[in-house]
């Protein structure tokens, strides 16, 4: 029987496969942080009360990305090399989602509208992170390897999310909410396909590592291409709502340290 549960238990089973599972999410981690801590440096004067929780939103894109590559190294493996196709990161910027890399390696300050961008982009990239992380709490939260590192970033992600709502509905009621909604809409459909993308690619390579038959592999493409389905017909709604988190600030107060490893 296909389950999200099983597939991810046969993930972490195998060296291999999990070596790879890991690798890719710390690769998109570390990006993260990167990202964030270029547009916190670039931050325009205007939005500089806003650059402390971008600093903290990429700190803990940073400790998600050293968190992974601890858990290789708690196993004994090494980080496997990224393949271009399963790099959401990269894909989404060349799609034009989000601030472009060249723009974040310079020095001129960003503009409003950038800021804008950056939040929209975030809110979308932040609920696939939330949801992803929230499936993987469902099933491991109590796993003795890998439970707390799945419970710590599932909540830093749902942070995370809450801080985007906060800040684009501040954005929204200074006169920007169409801009906001246009943005959030383009960002939302291109994730989507990027997500399929992403994901096909990846379960192509897992389930080489892994030995998967061909009917296993051609059902789990066809549930990947039913989920881009609906996504695109109604599914991206929910990518591109506001609401008021319950709780405010959430990137306020100091980072939570990562778990060491032995």
């Amino acid at each position: 029987m296909l389950s999200a549960r099983s597939l991810f238990q046969e993930i972490l089973d195998d060296d291999e496969a999990y070596r790879l599972f890991c690798s890719i999410a710390a690769s998109g981690e570390s990006q993260g942080g990167w990202e964030n801590a270029r547009i916190a440096a670039l931050v325009p004067e205007s939005r500089r009360a806003l650059a402390p929780r971008i600093v903290r939103h990429g700190a803990d894109e940073d400790k998600h990305g050293r968190i992974f590559n601890a858990l290789l190294k708690k196993r004994g493996l090494r980080p496997a090399d990224v393949p271009p196709e399963t790099d959401y990161t990269m894909l989404l910027e060349q799609q034009g989602i989000g601030l472009a890399h060249s723009r974040l390696r310079g020095e001129e300050r960003l503009t409003e509208r950038d800021i804008i961008t950056y939040l929209a982009h975030s809110r979308i990239t932040e609920q696939r992170a939330s949801e992803q992380m929230r499936l993987l709490r469902r099933y491991f939260a109590d796993h003795p390897d890998i439970g707390r590192a799945v419970r710590m970033i599932s909540d830093d992600e749902d942070n995370h999310l809450a801080y985007c709502h906060e800040e684009l509905l501040r954005l929204a009621r200074e006169g920007h909410g169409r801009t906001i909604q246009r943005i959030m809409r383009e960002c939302a459909l291109a994730e989507i396909r990027v997500y399929r993308d992403v994901s096909l690619a990846v379960m192509d390579h897992m389930g080489r590592l892994l030995g998967w038959p061909r009917p296993k592999a051609l059902a789990l493409a066809a549930g990947i291409h039913a989920v881009y389905a609906y996504e695109r017909l109604i599914g991206w709604r929910r990518m591109v709502s506001l609401e008021m988190p319950e709780r405010r600030d959430v990137l306020g107060g100091r980072a939570v340290p990562e778990p060491e490893y032995a």
